[in-house]
């Protein structure tokens, strides 16, 4: 039985494992669409019209590329070691896109580049002490930036940080090492407002249909 992965990194690294033959496909980069429903939601526009965006947590990189071939110059930052090679594995023939192997927060404290953007699609904000990773975003945005994030609904009084359950890899539900922070809309909003954002519109889109599960997104600036 393989050993539960002791740190958060380990377990990205074995994230949408490849259980075929040989190399896995490459992923072909879809619509940009913070919901997690095909057609339903928002888009890219939430960005503005940024010349340079930076990604938290971009997994297999197909929404970093997606962007780049827009003419955007996109940096997408993970602390996976497995999902940095692979992107960059992928990916090394589109121009604008640059995948950086590093804690978010490491990054954020450590670079000096501003961003016209920044975004996190189910990613590293979902994952990530927002009491630290707030004011280290607002500090790399440029003056009227935009920073963006979504993640599932939060359930009712779940809020705060939250240990994962789920099926690990071998299909088996047990704890998982991981902590997910989740808040109310108006939770985020405060949050944000004490990180020095401004213009915050924080809300759950609905699901479509008969689905349980709506998308927490939120929208801030910078001044």
């Amino acid at each position: 039985m393989p050993r539960l992965p002791l740190t958060p990194a380990e377990y990205w690294d074995l994230y949408k494992p490849h259980r075929g033959e040989g190399e896995p496909p490459i992923p072909e980069p879809g619509p940009f669409e913070w919901t997690q429903f095909p057609g339903h939601g928002p888009g890219p526009e939430l960005l503005g019209t940024p010349r340079t965006v930076l990604e938290l947590g971009p997994g297999e990189g197909a929404d970093a590329v997606h962007l780049a071939r827009r003419g955007i110059e996109v940096t997408a930052v993970d602390f996976s070691a497995f999902q940095i090679e692979r992107a960059r594995r992928w990916w090394a023939h589109v121009p604008g896109v640059t995948f950086v192997h590093a804690d978010v927060c490491d990054f954020l404290l450590t670079e000096a580049t501003e961003y016209d953007a920044i975004y996190s699609m189910w990613g590293a904000v979902w994952f990530t002490d927002p009491e630290e990773l707030l004011p280290l975003v607002a500090k790399r945005l440029a003056p009227g930036g935009v920073f963006v994030f979504s993640h599932a609904e939060p359930g009712p009084d779940a809020y705060g940080p939250q240990q994962m359950r789920g099926k690990w890899l071998e299909g088996r539900e047990r704890e998982l090492t991981v902590l997910r922070w989740q808040y109310t809309p108006d939770m985020w909003a405060d949050l944000l407002k004490r990180s020095g954002f401004t213009h915050v519109d924080a809300r759950v889109v609905p699901p479509p249909g008969d689905e349980a599960l709506g998308t927490l997104l939120v929208r801030a600036a910078v001044a």
